[in-house]
């Protein structure tokens, strides 16, 4: 059965229940993220020892608030959550995000807890998120239910990835490093063992998210396997979604267990469940960054066959090798395109693909190269690796990439290696919508993902 998530994510009034006058309190933190960083809504501090919390009253339980609520953060310790969830039942709150943990993850006693909070939930038809999560970070509506001070753990921009993760550990990194790189994301959900609320609820909600472009998940198991295939196939039809998934191994298998308590299962069988529901399985937390960033910022891939021009040759050989790895064709440019480039190049070019300005090279030829090879009819998708080193390419080169870009309904990876100046604008390259990335490999496998979800569309309609 299809549940409303929508009260997570945009409700117009908050309870926090567990709030803290105390700033070294996790209560304190997420209230204070509610009050000042920019959420329109409601909030409703609840604590029986406070009268006031951050200049707002403070009520004793949920039940007291006069007001209607839509949504609840839990921040107590877990032996009076039973008791908590039950007045949120009464007092109709539809939203309850559990942040505390103390449940099944730490043995009987915990499983019996939940068990009890099952029974609420089924008799007062809650959507519940946790226990024993992060909860949720909207970059639009501000719902930050993190217990991580900004300080520790960045904010990141708003953008079109959402994350989906049942661990927060490995999602507070993902999100500091998001924050650090100047990576945008619309949403992102920590669920932890996931009592009620699943890893498929938010897949099929997030389909349907207009803020989202590419889903990416981080799964240590799942207990409904035909439902994820079900929710795959159909997701998958209108965005990506991008796996990550650990506890393959024995002992990642038994990890995992103790830690979010649940099923890891056989890693044939998830990457067969996978391959058939259209979900694109990563091995690491770099290449779920760099494939989402492809696919939220390019089109679509219409065929398997790319240019490289480069202003250094020996990474263009590097980068040819990696796409026939990779299963693509580094296809001869037409005689035409060619012949649109000697009157803009060097007469010691390479202008056969892989396409070498060498390091003589000028930010203009860079343009004219460009715009010929984007023209082309035999390439759907270019790969430009662009060092900075060489004395001729200035800044202007990125407006040249930038307006080019604009032109064409292809896609356009770049590969910049180097240092700090590198750097500089390898960030104003990502921020403008080019994803960069620091070596050949990455960048082709990045390419390859594009041509990869256009197969995956296919076969799903």
């Amino acid at each position: 059965m299809t549940k409303n998530l929508d009260l997570f994510f945009n409700p117009k009034s908050v309870a926090i229940i567990g709030a803290s006058r105390n700033p070294q309190k996790i209560g304190h933190i997420v209230l204070k993220n509610f009050v000042e960083e920019g959420f329109a809504g409601k909030v409703f501090p609840v604590n029986p020892d406070a009268d006031q919390i951050l200049n707002l009253k403070s009520y004793p339980t949920v039940k007291d608030i006069h007001d209607d609520v839509d949504a609840a953060v839990i921040l107590t310790p877990a032996d009076v959550i039973a008791k908590i969830l039950k007045d949120c039942g009464e007092k109709k709150i539809r939203a309850v995000t559990i942040i505390s943990s103390g449940f099944k993850e730490i043995g009987s006693r915990g499983e019996k807890i939940e068990s009890e909070l099952k029974k609420i939930i089924e008799k007062y038809k809650i959507n519940v998120i946790g226990p024993n999560c992060l909860g949720i970070f909207d970059t639009t509506s501000q719902v930050d239910m993190l217990f991580l001070p900004a300080y520790r753990l960045g904010r990141p921009q708003k953008g079109t990835i959402a994350f989906i993760t049942q661990s927060g550990a490995f999602g507070s990194v993902i999100l500091d490093w998001a924050a650090q790189e100047g990576f945008g994301i619309s949403k992102f959900i920590s669920y932890g063992n996931a009592i009620d609320i699943d890893e498929i609820d938010f897949l099929e909600y997030l389909g349907n998210d207009q803020e989202t472009k590419v889903i990416t998940v981080y799964l240590e198991g799942a207990n409904r396997a035909r439902e994820l295939i079900e929710i795959g196939k159909k997701v998958s039809k209108i965005k990506p979604i991008l796996c990550l998934k650990a506890g393959g191994s024995k002992r990642g298998a038994a990890a995992t267990q103790s830690h979010t308590g649940s099923l890891a299962g056989s890693d044939e069988i998830y990457s067969a469940a996978f391959k058939q529901a259209g979900i694109i399985r990563v091995q690491t937390i770099e290449e779920m960054f760099d494939y989402a960033r492809a696919l939220a910022t390019q089109p679509l891939m219409k065929g398997n066959r790319i240019a490289i021009i480069t202003d250094g040759g020996g990474f263009g050989v590097m980068a040819t090798d990696y796409a026939e790895q990779e299963g693509l064709i580094v296809e001869e440019v037409s005689e035409q395109t060619k012949k649109k480039m000697m009157k803009c190049t060097l007469p010691f070019a390479t202008l056969h693909n892989p396409i070498d300005l060498t390091g003589s090279a000028s930010s203009a030829m860079y343009r004219c190269a460009l715009e010929a090879t984007m023209a082309d009819k035999n390439i759907d998708a270019l790969l430009v690796i662009l060092l900075f080193q060489p004395p001729n390419i200035e800044s202007d080169v990125i407006a040249h990439l930038l307006e080019v870009k604009s032109k064409y309904q292809k896609p356009m990876l770049v590969c910049s290696a180097g240092g700090n100046y590198t750097q500089l604008h390898r960030d104003i390259l990502e921020r403008s919508g080019i994803p960069t990335y620091p070596t050949p490999d990455r960048a082709i496998k990045s390419l390859a993902i594009l041509y990869k979800y256009t197969q995956i569309k296919a076969k799903q309609h």
